[in-house]
């Protein structure tokens, strides 16, 4: 396989679309410039393509081994994360004060997706690291931080997420998990925890738990729960490792992709744990942890489908077979590259118009997130706030949704070889699927989106953003020809936003029955707006870059936005014959 970082694109995004001069705006990050940036996304490129990259197979194929209770990685990961260790590459985003390079949060999801696109098991073992990082330093106390952040930061130490339990998994409510005061102000935390990404491995010294439970006499239900810090090894008073810890892993899943990355079941039996933040608390603290983590779902997604893309434009570029329509390449050769052929450039073309949209609608979510946490002004953060969790449900699956779809399309560009495991297709599209269901489905992404972020402040937010859509195309719908299309889709999707504002009050059961349907349309329907934003930056801008810009913009609202039609129609129509059915009826 091949893999080329998008550094090119990700710098028109970051530099001339956003503008670097917003994220000098940020508190903290005045001084980034365009050169340095550039430098870092290409050395992370270089690292993923070159270090990441060529023990992706091998890691499929040879996957975690788990032997007496002990878990291995596949061969060379261990190698790998030193290197990334060195490199710096644990501590992009993290605060100076705990050893971290403090650079925009931004800069680690360009990032994240170049480490998802070469090799997302691997990548894995750190990302839940990084996600643990944020949860202790915004939640946890001053002693905790100091015991903990710096060796997660440096990388030596790694992090995890216990939530689901043998019996529940989305509902969170039903935990059993239980802790117990201890008389030196630790708990003792028991139960089984499932599904838990990196929950044991040979990379780290030492692994620190985030895990939900419930303390003695809590009250039922998701306001009982608290959360806890459980090292697999203990501390010793000086900071030094001690004795283990009473966590074991009981076993490893056998998964359909992302074979190298370790997900374990993990029993905790009377281990020693400590409280983050209140008692009963614990479950709103995970959830600010879990939905920054839902955006680098979504960017795993955005990475898998750049690199399928890749692959299959080189293959279509050397694969010669038939001959194309005229003006064929050479009349002389008996068959021409497959690139050559329109359907095959219509495959290619609906990955790229996606990909490149998407990633514009990443970079906005992402620079938002920065403004939320990091503004010196209430207002913004708290818009950006707004303007964060409105968007996380869509970034979440959209990209994700287009990771497997793109894998898949790359697939049947390749033909039969597409479907062997030599071009490394199959396992792109196997890793993919992954990301659709962890972190939350995307069902339950599209049921979040519908009752959650549609009233409210958020509501708001989202009435807010629709009109700036709307003003954007008053001012340039004489001289831009993708706004027509995108102004069509956005009255579809204001129409669909009022439709199911109206259900959610009358009948909230068809509202939800048709979430899945208007999150793809409002998906669709944002991606085109980010479009004709990009292609009025640069209308007064010449060469190739640009010109091929406004074309693949002009093909994603002729190929791929039409689909909001159907769904507009769907949404507002189709909910009388799914309600018509009872759960009898599947009986039969």
């Amino acid at each position: 396989m091949i893999y080329d970082a998008p550094v090119k694109d990700m710098m028109f995004l970051v530099d001339e679309w956003l503008g670097m001069d917003k994220i000098n705006a940020v508190p903290g990050h005045e001084d980034l410039d365009s050169d340095v940036l550039q430098f870092i996304l290409e050395e992370a490129g270089k690292f993923c393509s070159n270090e990441l990259l060529p023990i992706n197979r091998e890691g499929d194929e040879h996957g975690v081994i788990f032997d007496n209770g002990v878990v291995r990685t596949p061969p060379g990961f261990k190698e790998a994360y030193d290197a990334l260790v060195a490199g710096g590459w644990t501590g992009i985003d993290a605060d100076p004060e705990y050893g971290g390079q403090g650079l925009p949060k931004l800069v680690q999801y360009l990032i994240d997706e170049m480490l998802g696109a070469c090799n997302l098991a691997f990548k894995l073992y750190a990302e839940l690291s990084h996600a643990a990082y944020h949860l202790l330093a915004n939640s946890a106390s001053e002693e905790l931080r100091k015991r903990f952040i710096p060796k997660m930061v440096a990388g030596t130490w790694s992090g995890t997420m216990c939530l689901s339990e043998p019996h529940c998994g989305s509902d969170l409510s039903l935990i059993k998990s239980r802790a117990k005061l201890n008389d030196d102000g630790t708990y003792q935390v028991t139960g089984a925890k499932i599904f838990v990404t990196s929950g044991d491995h040979d990379l780290t010294e030492n692994i620190i738990h985030l895990v939900l439970a419930r303390i003695a006499g809590a009250p039922a239900g998701t306001r009982g729960i608290s959360l806890f810090a459980v090292p697999k090894i203990l501390l010793n008073d000086d900071g030094s490792l001690g004795a283990e810890n009473r966590v074991v892993t009981a076993s490893i899943e056998h998964k359909m992709g992302i074979r190298g990355s370790a997900t374990c079941a993990l029993n905790f039996d009377q281990a020693t744990g400590y409280l983050i933040g209140e008692e009963n608390r614990g479950l709103s603290t995970m959830f600010r942890m879990m939905n920054m983590e839902r955006i680098t779902i979504g960017i795993q997604g955005l990475g898998l489908a750049e690199i399928a893309y890749q692959n299959a434009r080189h293959y279509a570029l050397e694969r010669t077979q038939g001959k194309a329509p005229a003006p064929r390449p050479d009349d002389r050769k008996e068959s021409d590259p497959i690139i050559f052929h329109p359907e095959v450039q219509r495959m290619l073309l609906s990955i790229r118009s996606q990909v490149e949209g998407a990633r514009a609608m990443a970079v906005f979510a992402c620079h938002h997130v920065d403004l939320m946490g990091k503004s010196a002004d209430e207002g913004v953060r708290n818009h950006a706030a707004d303007t964060v969790a409105l968007f996380t449900p869509i970034i979440k699956s959209f990209l994700s949704d287009l990771g497997v779809s793109s894998t898949q399309i790359a697939q049947q560009v390749f033909g039969g070889h597409g479907y062997v495991r030599e071009h490394g297709m199959e396992q792109l599209f196997r890793d993919s699927r992954i990301t659709t269901i962890y972190e939350g489905t995307n069902e339950i992404q599209a049921l979040d989106l519908v009752s959650r972020k549609l009233t409210g402040r958020v509501g708001e937010c989202a009435d807010r953003l629709f009109q700036s859509w709307e003003t954007l195309f008053e001012e340039h719908r004489d001289s831009i020809d993708s706004v027509e299309p995108a102004e069509t889709a956005l009255i579809r999707l204001r129409d669909a936003t009022e439709w199911i504002r109206k259900k959610l009050e009358a009948d909230e059961g068809l509202a939800l029955g048709a979430a899945k349907n208007y999150q793809r349309l409002f998906s669709l329907t944002a991606v085109a707006c980010f479009w004709v934003d990009i292609v009025v930056s640069i209308r007064e801008k010449s060469g190739t870059f640009y010109a091929t810009k406004r074309k693949t913009a002009r093909f994603y609202m002729q190929h791929v936005l039409p689909e909001t039609e159907a769904l507009h129609k769907v949404i507002t129509t189709g909910s009388d014959s799914l309600a018509d059915f009872s759960v009898e009826d599947f009986s039969h």
